[in-house]
């Protein structure tokens, strides 16, 4: 690619056969169809990657939980984790960083139709768990749940970060200046 990259795109058919069944089933409703953005950047050898997965819901309806009218405003930007990851990956590369990374965005967006996922689904993710549905406006976790699972499984990195506007509980913790930090490594 034009910034030493290299790039895979997982269509929808091939995250069906492979069990993603939470992107694939957010994004079902649409008429684009959900896919799994791969990119990888290695000026590091053999040393394991540092994963990036950010959540890309490219217009969040909120599906069958419908947002209301001033929510739903805006909703466009909820790619932004995603495209944060992708902006990362990017300036890694022009930086010449010694690192490896993979970049792992999953692409959806969460509308209605007669093929959308309703509340009270059962869906099998790629990690082999099953969720029920109880608002399919809480679906970045869904497709967090399976880019996080095959970048775990197919890379092994050494750590693994992921970005998403999952702002509704954070709104509510934080407030709107501040952004929320999780993690299960206090050297991280």
């Amino acid at each position: 690619s034009h910034f030493g990259l290299t790039c895979k795109v997982i269509q929808f058919d091939e995250l069906e056969k492979m069990g993603a069944g939470g992107i694939t089933s957010v994004g079902r409703g649409s008429t684009v169809k959900p896919r799994l953005i791969v990119l990888e950047y290695h000026n590091n050898g053999e040393q394991k990657p540092i994963g990036l997965i950010g959540k890309a819901i490219t217009f969040d309806t909120g599906g069958y939980s419908l947002k209301g009218t001033d929510s739903i405003k805006g909703m466009k930007y909820d790619k932004a984790g995603g495209i944060t990851v992708l902006a990362t990956i990017i300036a890694a590369a022009r930086l010449k960083l010694k690192t490896n990374i993979v970049a792992a965005i999953p692409a959806a967006e969460n509308m209605i139709s007669g093929d959308a996922y309703r509340p009270d689904d059962i869906l099998r993710l790629l990690s082999g768990l099953t969720v029920e549905i109880s608002s399919t406006d809480a679906e970045g976790r869904l497709i967090l749940a399976d880019a996080l699972t095959y970048t775990q499984n197919e890379y092994k990195p050494s750590a693994m970060l992921d970005i998403a506007t999952l702002t509704g509980g954070v709104l509510v913790a934080l407030g709107n200046t501040r952004a929320g930090l999780l993690s299960n490594s206090v050297s991280l």
